[in-house]
């Protein structure tokens, strides 16, 4: 007696993953027809004081169908899942070439203003807030008072036309209530070369000083 359709479709099961759709499909129908030759044994040797039960038989033909169907499901999941990822890469290759914000300390240096600009997230508002910027070495090489902020996004500038090194400058953001230190979230303006697909289906994002950010690291487009 067949027990269930999977006994079928075994066979079938663990390799239509690893094949093509047309495969797929071959491989569904070659598992009706083995149930279906399996059935039409079952009736011819079925002992005629002991027959097949009807509510059995239509249960059995339930199933192999529900298996057919959730493998064409499958497949039609792969298709769109495929489609999605091209047209995520299209979309995102519209930011190639943009300035963006993402987080991190370094600072972007503009060779003809000769100005190194940077961005903070304050978590929330300070009295006193300071912008220390930094050689490769961790030394404190300048620094932009900020005064008095609220909580926010901000933007500076720090006169780097005097610098002397040609070190990557970063910064650190000082921000103070009074005795209690406010927390800040540092931002590095960098621009996008290229992007691509991460193994994890994510958007990542080839940045032009070496650094790589996926698409939900990015905190604006400038």
């Amino acid at each position: 007696m067949i027990n269930s359709a999977t006994s079928a479709t075994s066979g079938t099961s663990s390799t239509g993953t690893a094949t093509t759709k047309t495969d797929s499909k071959n491989d569904a129908t070659a598992a009706q027809d083995r149930f279906l030759k399996l059935l039409v044994a079952q009736l011819n040797n079925q002992d005629p004081m002991n027959p097949l039960d009807n509510a059995q038989m239509t249960s059995q033909i339930a199933q192999i169908n529900t298996v057919t169907g959730i493998q064409q499901l499958n497949e039609t999941v792969k298709g769109l899942a495929s489609q999605f990822t091209a047209q995520q890469l299209m979309q995102g290759s519209a930011m190639v070439g943009r300035e963006v914000l993402v987080e991190g300390n370094t600072l972007s240096r503009d060779t003809e203003s000769g100005k190194a600009s940077g961005a903070f997230d304050l978590a929330g508002s300070a009295a006193s807030v300071t912008v220390q910027v930094l050689n490769a070495a961790g030394k404190e090489v300048g620094s932009v008072e900020m005064g008095s902020l609220p909580a926010g996004r901000f933007n500076f500038a720090w006169d780097a036309s005097k610098y002397e090194g040609d070190d990557t400058l970063r910064f650190k953001v000082v921000a103070n209530n009074g005795q209690v230190a406010v927390d800040s979230t540092a931002l590095s303006m960098d621009k996008v070369t290229a992007v691509s697909m991460g193994a994890n289906g994510s958007l990542q994002l080839q940045l032009s000083r070496g650094g790589m950010a996926t698409q939900s690291g990015v905190k604006a487009i400038l």
